[in-house]
């Protein structure tokens, strides 16, 4: 049986991923739709670059919520650039958004180089780390996605606007916070990919349970035998992802078979 104590852990760790996947999945889907799949690792990659900024410098450090609107700026202003290239530069948008990913990369790296702690912010931002998440970090990300959730169910077509980037940047930066780089494009991704070859209502929730088994599975691999939680939990969502389109295939083709 699980202690009570590895379970204390696991249970804020699972509901911070139940709240990255609440928004991931709708948004997974569009960024497949619109075909800009580096958008989240661009964005988040610019969101990171904010945070090392704000660990770097100890006057902004000191302003209140500098951790959350920093970030938030840099991703918002990446975003409008990317929704003014997606206007401007359609047809090399994808290329033009991994050139932003890379770039951004290199700057916190560069940014980073002489700071005797950089490679292990560097990795924190990348992998996160999400088993040792708060309650109280929840807070702001549950109110935000909650809002962000509702005006989609009552505006469906949001997300088809210029708009859709503005949302895209919030979300994302939250959930940088949460749980890192590697993390937040997987659960964008993979999730969408399981399902996208299914049509109907009930792809979505198909994509929600992939997204929960994967995060369950690599939670308790991650605290069980000492393993990176960002690193174990992306595994996780592939396999959970690569098994649920498998088994998908197969049922296609049982019932093809059978109507023949």
């Amino acid at each position: 049986m699980m202690d009570y104590e590895l379970f204390t852990i696991l249970l804020p760790a699972f509901a911070a991923g139940v709240l990255v996947l609440s928004t991931h999945v709708v948004l997974g889907k569009q960024v497949l739709k619109r075909g800009i799949i580096f958008i989240d690792l661009a964005i988040a990659q610019i969101a990171a670059l904010g945070a090392i900024v704000v660990g770097m410098n100890h006057d902004i450090a000191e302003l209140a919520y500098a951790s959350i609107w920093m970030p938030a700026l840099f991703a918002l202003a990446g975003a409008g650039v990317i929704a003014w290239l997606a206007k401007h530069m359609a047809e090399e948008l994808e290329a033009m958004i991994g050139c932003f990913y890379v770039l951004s990369a290199v700057a916190a790296m560069l940014l980073l180089s002489n700071d005797p702690h950089g490679a292990e912010l560097l990795k924190q931002l990348m992998s996160g780390q999400i088993l040792w998440v708060s309650w109280q970090q929840l807070l702001l990300p549950t109110v935000a996605y909650s809002a962000i959730l509702a005006l989609i169910f009552i505006r469906p077509k949001v997300l088809d606007g210029a708009s859709f980037y503005l949302l895209f940047a919030i979300v994302i930066t939250l959930s940088v916070e949460l749980v890192g780089v590697y993390l937040v494009f997987s659960t964008l991704i993979l999730p969408a990919l399981a399902i996208n070859k299914l049509k109907g209502r009930c792809a979505l929730l198909w994509a929600y349970g992939v997204g929960l088994v994967g995060y369950l599975l690599g939670l308790y691999l991650s605290a069980s035998f000492d393993l990176p939680s960002g690193a174990a939990i992306v595994a996780t969502l592939a396999l959970s992802a690569i098994v649920f389109r498998l088994l998908n295939r197969l049922t296609l083709k049982d019932s093809q078979v059978s109507e023949l």
